[in-house]
């Protein structure tokens, strides 16, 4: 029978989303979660110690007086070289790897894998999963990053734009992004299935491809600051923020990115997403069991649809042929 820390390892190895802080680097939110996930697998209680056979010499009371023999008894005592304060913790390190990553400067849902999941990550985000993110702008200046934290350039008015000028800047870079989403993908549009793709917002790149917008949206305008949402492919948080000094410049001004929350990675959302207090081997687990049993929920639909559409179309051959007659 497994030990309990190995139990509680295994209960470990799976694929959860914590939700990253701003000002923080992944790597030190990585080791902190490692640190707790090793806490917690080392706490498990430790097996019952291990006996051994050892001979004991018989007080001398029991031995009879004036007799030089040494008498020995075997008795059974615990081996101490097994014992946690002998032979140390039993996991002194674990393999936690992180999906797609954020900078400093970005927070929100960073996905991370333990153990043998590390190869399900890799395979998830070669699947070339769409990501949300909230971007807030402010328009009147430009830095040499594109972000409020850079080197101011020049800064420019912004009175003279509108609601209704920045929507339209909006369609019409989205509309760019749709045409080269349609080039990467190398699919035939005059297909029927290429248009079920298109019409469900599954057309993925074929290969490698350059970051790609799938979905752009205004969220609040208050000048001089904005708030966007962005749906997007391969992006880098450069990427983010330089959208905003596009949309700048295309609006005959400029703008800088001042926050990039990403609210959703691939099947992760932000609402189960683990905050600070919650990073600990019990959440972890209860985290992990959670995505699994809505991953198996989600192939269960996915498997139920062609035979809903093998129903439904019975259905209508049926009725044609019932108004043929």
């Amino acid at each position: 029978m497994a030990r309990a820390s190995v139990r509680v390892f295994h209960k470990l190895e799976g694929l959860f989303s914590i939700y990253k802080p701003p000002g923080v680097h992944w790597k030190l939110v990585r080791d902190t979660i490692e640190t707790n996930l090793l806490k917690g697998i080392n706490a498990a209680p430790p097996p019952a110690p291990r006996q051994r056979v050892q001979f004991l010499a018989e007080p001398t009371s029991v031995v009879a007086e004036g007799s030089n023999e040494l008498t020995l008894s075997a008795a059974s005592v615990p081996a101490l070289a097994h014992h946690p304060l002998v032979s140390g913790p039993e996991f002194l390190h674990i393999g936690v790897g992180v999906g797609h990553r954020l900078d400093v400067f970005s927070s929100g849902v960073l996905v991370l894998g333990v153990g043998q999941s590390n190869k399900a990550l890799t395979d998830l985000y070669r699947s070339h999963v769409t990501r949300d993110y909230t971007l807030e702008g402010e328009l009147g200046m430009a830095t040499d990053n594109f972000s409020h934290t850079g080197r101011l350039i020049e800064r420019t008015t912004y009175d003279h734009i509108t609601r209704d000028k920045l929507e339209r800047v909006l369609a019409m870079m989205q509309g760019s992004n749709q045409k080269a989403l349609l080039t990467y993908s190398k699919v035939d549009m005059s297909t029927q299935g290429a248009y079920e793709l298109a019409v469900k917002g599954e057309l993925r790149p074929d290969g490698k491809s350059p970051p790609i917008m799938t979905g752009l949206r205004l969220l609040h305008f208050q000048p001089p600051h904005f708030t966007l949402e962005v749906q997007c492919l391969n992006e880098t948080q450069r990427y983010l923020c330089r959208i905003l000094h596009e949309v700048g410049l295309e609006l005959r001004s400029t703008a800088v990115c001042k926050g990039v929350r990403r609210t959703r990675d691939g099947p992760f959302t932000i609402q189960h997403a683990l905050t600070h207090q919650h990073w600990t081997s019990t959440d972890v687990i209860q985290a992990i069991r959670q995505y699994r049993s809505s991953r198996k929920a989600n192939e269960d639909v996915a498997v139920g649809k062609p035979m809903f559409f093998f129903l439904h179309v019975q259905c209508l051959l049926s009725l044609g042929q019932c108004k043929n007659v």
